[in-house]
């Protein structure tokens, strides 16, 4: 098997191939790591390596479903016991996982090779893959532009064809935002589905799940069906499937109602190409005997944006907090945007906090209000294409006047500017799709069915209802039988212009 061999089956693929013994896990880790040199030095989206522990598992005997196939992780709550896990920031660059993530178990107990994780950004903060750790991460069909994020390098590594699927994790579009910039398929699965910890409880108040990006449903549904089970230390477990979400997605759906919308209440109109993306959809599922109607939104997404940023922000504080007392961290080792969005959190307090969880609550009953007529909810992934690379960059006395608002706790006074509803319309408002699924807890899936005229991917998803993941699945599953996408590459990355 060559390279271009290998690129060509996903992970279900190569581990029939390692069962039928017509190739061994030593050779598939070889191939995935010279397509690794190959095209990590353009992308950066592996940034440490897992090569000792790889070794060991493809000489040894491996078993599970997925056993021999090369797999990544995410640098971010995906903890490798002996390996650094730097969430992406300068105050983590040292600190080594004493013990696997229990979602790093479940993938090794299920075969995979893990040869490296993912770079992110700094605590997963951005919609975007841009630390300054690692330094930003490029999406392969245009290597000027993001891959989005936070799970940003898996995407890339996994659009490339370095490996067939990766780890990832979504805590406000984690997952979708990135297949959605680079043609994978990412499922953001039931509140309570995915495994965590030892290291954490629930993270984010609960907002946040693992998962995978992957290029076929068939990997995304076999690789969730290793992972989700039983938690005993948890602090909640949803209700496990009654089957397999592999075997589900081999029926067809039964005909859906489906409503879809564009609209943003965040942005005075989202780009042609998102508009297309979501309408060209909704004329695909039609063909496929699904009802289609446009809508007008359920929610208000400006209103649950603000929600959704008190949360964060809160968070964050608590977070940084943490890491200083843990790792003797300063403010310096930490990037002036993190700090300036921390010192909001706890500028606002408490009472701001609880408000918001409140909120959270209104917008489940909102939105099953509208499941009681729907069973889904069609969006473009992003209000517009992938964003160039540094179109997010905080201008250089800004970052300075940051880090003098996070030491002088000014954040109230850094409210009264109006920078909240500037973060929304700007880091928010390319992705305000996308934080639904985490504030209510339901699932949500990106499949990739649209490119822009240009030729990048434009991702749509579909927000479902509590447990309905397995006939997300399976409309995913049907949509790629009908507009099949494996076989799509992009060009071989080429270093970028300047932009």
């Amino acid at each position: 098997m060559n390279v271009d061999e290998y690129m060509s089956h996903d992970a279900t693929g190569l581990a029939e191939l390692v069962a039928a013994k017509e190739v061994t896990p030593a050779e598939l880790l070889d191939l995935a790591r010279k397509r690794a040199q190959q095209v990590n030095g353009k992308l950066n989206a592996i940034v440490i390596n897992v090569d000792i522990e790889a070794d060991a598992q493809v000489a040894g005997d491996l078993s599970g479903p997925f056993a021999g196939v090369p797999f990544l992780i995410k640098d971010l709550h995906q903890e490798y016991k002996g390996y650094p896990t730097t969430s992406g920031s300068r105050a983590l660059r040292d600190f080594v996982a004493a013990e696997n993530a229990l979602i790093t178990d479940r993938f090794l107990e299920a075969g995979l090779v893990v040869f490296g994780k993912t770079n992110t950004p700094e605590l997963g903060s951005k919609g975007i893959t841009e630390s300054t750790l690692w330094g930003p991460c490029r999406n392969p069909w245009d290597t000027s532009r993001t891959p989005g994020g936070s799970s940003g390098g898996s995407a890339s590594a996994v659009a490339a064809g370095v490996v067939p699927a990766a780890g990832a994790n979504d805590g406000g579009g984690s997952i979708r935002i990135p297949a959605g910039c680079t043609g994978l398929v990412g499922l953001k699965m039931t509140r309570g589905l995915a495994p965590y910890g030892p290291q954490t409880g629930e993270p984010l108040f609960g907002l946040a799940t693992d998962g995978v990006v992957s290029r076929t449903v068939r990997d995304t549904a076999g690789l969730l069906d290793a992972v989700i089970g039983r938690n005993r230390a948890a602090d909640f477990q949803a209700a496990l499937p009654s089957r397999k979400f592999a075997e589900v997605i081999k029926k067809q759906p039964r005909k859906l109602k489906i409503g879809y919308s564009a609209r943003s209440s965040i942005i005075e109109r989202p780009d042609p190409e998102a508009v297309n993306a979501v309408t060209s959809t909704a004329e695909l599922l039609a063909d496929l005997g699904h009802k289609v109607e446009e809508v007008r939104p359920p929610y208000d997404d400006k209103a649950l944006a603000e929600t959704f940023l008190t949360i964060w922000f809160a968070q964050l504080e608590g977070q940084i907090a943490e890491i200083k007392a843990t790792t003797g961290a300063k403010d310096g080792d930490f990037e002036p945007d993190t700090l300036a969005v921390a010192e909001i959190g706890r500028a606002n307090g408490v009472a701001a906090l609880m408000r918001a969880l409140h909120k959270v609550t209104e917008y489940t009953q909102q939105m099953e209000a509208f499941y009681a007529d729907y069973d889904f909810f069609l969006t473009p992934t992003m209000s517009r294409p992938p964003i160039p690379i540094g179109q997010l960059d905080t201008p250089a006395p800004l970052q300075v006047a940051a880090r003098v608002v996070h030491r002088v706790h000014a954040g109230k006074a850094l409210v009264r500017t109006g920078v909240i509803d500037q973060m929304i319309n700007e880091n928010l408002g390319w992705v305000p799709y996308t934080q639904l699924a985490n504030m209510t807890g339901r699932p949500a899936i990106t499949v990739p069915v649209y490119w822009t005229d240009a030729g990048l991917p434009l991702g749509v998803q579909f927000n479902g209802t509590l447990g309905s993941d397995g006939t997300l699945l399976q409309l995913a599953a049907q949509m790629e039988e009908a507009a099949p996408w494996i076989q799509r590459f992009p060009a071989e990355p080429k270093h970028h212009l300047a932009s």
